[in-house]
């Protein structure tokens, strides 16, 4: 039997010779192992996403053109984002866009980027109200960033409009970007101001989700550095042990939601009893459901608002 003597993806590899041309082999090769020494997590399926985006082509249709030599011109376009990545600058922020659920988003340092968490807590919600049977729902999204929240469901569900709140106005105009991108301007809101503050007194929707700040200021240091070191410290944390937002959106969400209306949060790993507690103290919701994450995490809290309000009970947003 002829021994199989071809060099394996994670063989070391050298620049090629002077005056030889990168291959697309090679130059995966060689980027994968630059960003693993540069201690960079899922090298070799980054490197790829940045050399298909730089040639214009799909990821996998790099695996037909191995042999391919590179031009100068598309070396010197890729090289700047491979030095990116080597900083920890999240793939996302470079390529300008991520995917989430059915649609793709305008990213970059003025938005999180959207998590595969906070896919599943949409379609925990999808889950939810498509059982309702109707379709002219109205939903809330406080703290909604890039609009992943708000516009996944206007894509995928029975929702007429959706009312999304951002503190920050760079991150508004992001997903005022994406939803018209995605045209679905006219059936959103975006709202600039505190959790619920820039919301009409009127206004009653049928759900309220938010994947608010939850990180307390002692676990920023320990988050990974594309995290830590280039998206948004506004948007992951929050005081003391980064319960305080959470709290003030269960506190709030009985004043703007309709009767039987659904309360659907993530929050942050072993937060979910002390939010859970929140709720049964409120005396106003159905038992609270806990959702795990695929990572097994206690990841979404969702609630039914069953009361009116208490007439003693605070005012609507406060705590």
């Amino acid at each position: 039997m002829t021994e199989d003597v071809r060099p394996r993806f994670d063989d070391p590899v050298d620049p090629p010779p002077s005056g030889t041309p990168w291959t697309v082999l090679r130059l995966l090769r060689w980027s994968t192992q630059y960003l693993d020494a540069k201690g960079v997590e899922g090298g070799r399926l980054d490197v790829e996403h940045l050399l298909a985006d730089t040639l214009g082509v799909g990821r996998l249709d790099l695996y037909t053109q191995f042999e391919r030599p590179l031009q100068p011109e598309e070396l010197s376009a890729f090289r700047p984002r491979l030095l990116e990545r080597a900083r920890h600058r999240p793939l996302q922020y470079i390529l300008g866009r991520a995917s989430f659920r059915e649609i793709e988003l305008q990213v970059d340092e003025r938005v999180l980027v959207p998590r595969p968490e906070t896919e599943e807590l949409v379609g925990a919600v999808l889950s939810r109200v498509r059982e309702w049977g109707r379709d002219d729902l109205v939903a809330l999204d406080l703290g909604t960033g890039s609009g992943a929240i708000a516009l996944s469901l206007l894509v995928e569900g029975p929702f007429s409009r959706v009312w999304a709140t951002d503190s920050s106005a760079d991150a508004l105009e992001v997903a005022e970007a994406n939803a018209a991108s995605l045209d679905l301007s006219r059936r959103v809101t975006f709202a600039r101001g505190d959790l619920f503050q820039p919301l009409p007194d009127e206004l009653r929707a049928d759900v309220l989700v938010s994947n608010p700040p939850y990180i307390s200021p002692g676990e920023l240091a320990s988050l990974q550095p594309e995290v830590r070191l280039h998206e948004p410290e506004e948007a992951l944390v929050a005081p003391g042990d980064g319960l305080a937002i959470l709290e003030r959106i269960v506190d709030g969400a009985g004043e703007v939601l309709m009767p039987g209306g659904l309360l659907a949060l993530e929050v942050g790993a072993g937060q979910a009893p002390a939010v859970v507690e929140r709720l049964e103290e409120a005396r106003r919701w159905g038992t609270p459901v806990v959702l795990r994450d695929l990572g097994h995490h206690e990841r979404i809290v969702l609630a039914t608002l069953e009361r009116e309000r208490d007439p003693a009970g605070s005012p609507r947003g406060t705590n």
